[in-house]
């Protein structure tokens, strides 16, 4: 068995187990359907967050638990905690496992594959500490010392792992004008969307300078896609009454807009109603979804990195240059045949989900479409759709969230044999564009 296809049914025996565990008795206050519980575990795991039951009011604190730890397996590959148990145990790998670790987190050598899972290991659990004391410190004195505790410590595992999983039905609406709550999830969600290779080099490193090509790429990237879309949407719904527009002051307005700008990349939280935004600001949230995070990190999409890659290919070839490069390094055939087949098989996954999703739910066609990008980017926004799903919709979205997070060209491997050619054809030209 290869090792992506191992990882996808490592995935899917998750899936299965955290059905099972949702429909215990005593993980519900009122019995879900086995759709609904496989829904949320497939939610859970791929920390998505899209729902068809409130979270905080139709799941326990035990249910609750089984979602945060679907959310931790999930958002850092339950590839990963198996290693760190295995290496903890004594346990020695072969060539076989070596390839299965490596794959998990698309390592490009055996070497690091050790360093990086403790590495993993060590930046979520200080990240988390430190979000749960900051978070703790805002709910407590508003809530009280259980439900201050314990809205901190699922808030912390859901922002890290941008899962979006949230106890209230409005997510964090009550929360817009809270700059300290507002600041510390964006800071959780986005620090777990940058990955602890970017992350650790940072530590490491501390210089810009000296920081790899592509650790300098991420967070060039980063910065520059958050500033657009708080800007964007600051401008787009400054007027809307239902979103900006009920915020006097103009410091709150950019508090607001600098969460949803920053959150569409995957995170999945809303401090302002996403049904109510503007034509313009969904179509936005549609490509900042589509583009996603970066890789080896807790987000999804078709990353960050590809993104760029794609932008750059198509910059060389305007300007009629034979190499693609990023940063001053050219990029090989290999990085950049990877990334357009990736785009190309997301556009098609994306299209297909929408193209069933019209056939079987009664909804505008842009809800649809916001539905089916929230699933593949793992974001977990919508604007409304998700409860009209029925149960053909909530069996394509769950594969849809599945495919997200495994990724598609891992899926692609997994399903398919992949064979080296022994003989070239002749060259042949044809008419683009």
């Amino acid at each position: 068995m290869s090792p992506p296809r191992l990882l996808l049914e490592v995935y899917l025996v998750l899936i299965l187990l955290g059905t099972l565990l949702l429909k215990l008795p005593w993980a519900t206050h009122e019995p879900v359907s086995w759709l609904e519980a496989a829904f949320t575990a497939t939610s859970g795991v791929t920390v998505t967050g899209l729902i068809v039951v409130d979270t905080g009011s139709q799941y326990t604190v035990f249910g609750q638990l089984v979602i945060l730890t679907l959310i931790q397996l999930g958002g850092l590959s339950l590839m990963a905690f198996a290693v760190l148990t295995a290496l903890a145990l004594g346990f020695r790998f072969g060539l076989t496992q070596q390839m299965v670790a490596r794959e998990a987190l698309n390592e490009v050598s055996f070497k690091s594959t050790r360093r990086a899972y403790i590495s993993i290991a060590l930046f979520a659990l200080t990240v988390e500490a430190l979000g749960f004391l900051v978070l703790a410190g805002f709910f407590v004195p508003e809530i009280g010392w259980g439900d201050g505790l314990w809205h901190a410590f699922f808030y912390t595992i859901s922002a890290f792992n941008n899962s979006g999983f949230a106890l209230s039905p409005d997510s964090l609406s009550a929360y817009v004008s809270h700059s300290g709550i507002s600041l510390t999830i964006s800071f959780l969600f986005i620090t777990g969307g940058l990955g602890y290779i970017v992350v650790r080099e940072l530590i490491e490193k501390r210089s810009f300078s000296r920081l790899s090509v592509y650790a300098r790429l991420i967070l060039i990237t980063t910065l520059a896609l958050n500033v657009i879309a708080t800007l964007a949407f600051l401008v787009l719904e400054y007027g809307n009454p239902l979103t900006l527009g009920n915020i006097e002051s103009l410091s709150g307005k950019l508090l607001a807009s600098w969460f949803q700008g920053t959150t569409p990349r995957t995170a999945g939280f809303n401090t302002v109603h996403i049904g109510s935004v503007t034509m313009a600001t969904s179509v936005l949230f549609l490509l900042l979804m589509f583009i996603g995070g970066a890789p080896n990190s807790t987000a999804s999409g078709i990353k960050l990195s590809a993104f760029v890659i794609l932008l750059a290919t198509t910059r060389a070839f305007l300007q009629g240059n034979t190499h693609v490069t990023v940063l001053k390094r050219s990029l090989t055939r290999e990085t950049i045949t990877k990334a357009l087949a990736l785009a190309t098989i997301a556009m098609a996954i994306i299209f297909l989900g929408i193209f069933a999703l019209t056939i079987s739910v009664k909804a505008e066609f842009l809800d649809i479409a916001f539905e089916v990008v929230s699933a593949f980017g793992t974001v977990g926004l919508s604007r409304g759709a998700t409860s009209e799903l029925g149960s053909f919709g909530q069996l394509v979205i769950m594969v849809i969230m599945l495919v997200g997070r495994v990724g598609p060209l891992t899926l692609g491997y997994a399903l398919t044999v992949r064979r080296k050619a022994h003989m070239r054809y002749a060259k042949v030209e044809f008419p683009v564009g």
